[in-house]
């Protein structure tokens, strides 16, 4: 009886522990989260046994650039700003990166954000209604001249805000797909963690500055990775200008034109040799100085993202971009 005992209870114990192993490597019911963090000395896991049989998790990374310190080449001049970066998307590489993981105000390079959590949980004929907050901006900011009551579609006003970087286009984008910019910016926020630009907090969606919405190289390069997987983001930026017409509360029409704010577009600055800037995303405040956001294609039509923040002036912005471009075919 003793030796029965002793062996059903040995049994028990092997049955437990295989139950405990099974349920480690299959996950059932649980979960175990490892978050991106640009400061972790990891950013994906293996779970394997002693002979190697179990297959490897994907790596956070796989298909993106990383980039942990400063590269500089002796053709690029980046004095005059504070953060930048090249990114080749198809070979996942870094060409260069000054400051990419420095918190820094985006300016407008937020409505590249705005865009790409309107195009997920949006669609294109939603129709939108200005609320009283469309003028409750400050007095020098980009606007649309957008009133009270005035509709347009969100596909409309996805052009307004990417092309003309209007920012009562971005109130009126924020509050009709979530209801409210405070919950805009939790979608937001939301889909940067997603994403791993976790050294990112946004609290509205047109980049108005504020002292707890920021960004950094690094993380609008993700960001932007990401937006242009979406045709509709990739046909706006590559827009010069735009026209539309739209209605006010009373339903009478309003015509509108604008044009676009990237000088690339309208031939006031020329990419290099052998590059074409697709298109891409301006910014400008006080706080921010000068930034800008591209996607651009060398000849083989291979894409490539650029991004610069806080240049001194708008002259040393475009200078120092197509120096950085020029880097494509070196």
């Amino acid at each position: 009886m003793k030796f029965i005992n002793n062996f059903l209870s040995r049994k028990y114990i092997i049955m437990i522990s295989v139950a405990f192993i099974v349920s480690v490597l299959c996950g059932c019911s649980s979960s175990y989260d490892m978050p991106y963090t640009v400061n972790s000395d990891s950013s994906s896991f293996r779970i394997v046994d002693r002979k190697e049989t179990v297959a490897s998790a994907v790596p956070f990374a796989s298909d993106l650039c990383v980039v942990d310190g400063n590269i500089t080449t002796e053709h690029v001049d980046m004095s005059k700003a504070t953060g930048a970066a090249l990114f080749d998307v198809n070979s996942k590489t870094t060409i260069f990166a000054k400051n990419v993981h420095d918190k820094l105000y985006p300016a407008s390079l937020t409505k590249v954000m705005t865009a790409l959590v309107a195009l997920k949980y949006g669609s294109s004929d939603l129709m939108l209604t200005a609320s009283s907050n469309v003028t409750k901006l400050e007095a020098d900011a980009q606007t649309c001249g957008l009133k009270e009551g005035d509709q347009m579609t969100l596909a409309q006003a996805l052009h307004v805000l990417l092309i003309n970087s209007a920012n009562d286009a971005a109130i009126m984008i924020a509050e009709g797909v979530a209801g409210s910019v405070e919950e805009f910016a939790a979608l937001m926020n939301k889909e940067a963690v997603l994403l791993g630009a976790t050294n990112t907090n946004f609290v509205n969606p047109h980049g108005l500055s504020d002292d707890n919405h920021y960004t950094t190289v690094y993380d609008l390069y993700l960001i932007m990775n990401e937006a242009v997987k979406y045709d509709t983001f990739n046909q706006i930026i590559g827009m010069a200008s735009y026209s539309t017409v739209y209605y006010n509360a009373n339903g009478d029409a309003k015509e509108l034109s604008v044009n676009s704010t990237n000088h690339y577009l309208h031939g006031d600055a020329q990419a290099p040799a052998g590059v074409t800037v697709y298109g891409g995303k301006t910014g400008t405040t006080n706080a921010a100085g000068h930034c800008l956001i591209l996607l651009s294609k060398d000849a083989s039509n291979n894409p490539y993202i650029s991004v610069i923040l806080r240049a001194d002036s708008r002259d040393d912005l475009y200078v120092q971009m197509t120096d950085l471009l020029t880097e494509i075919n070196n």
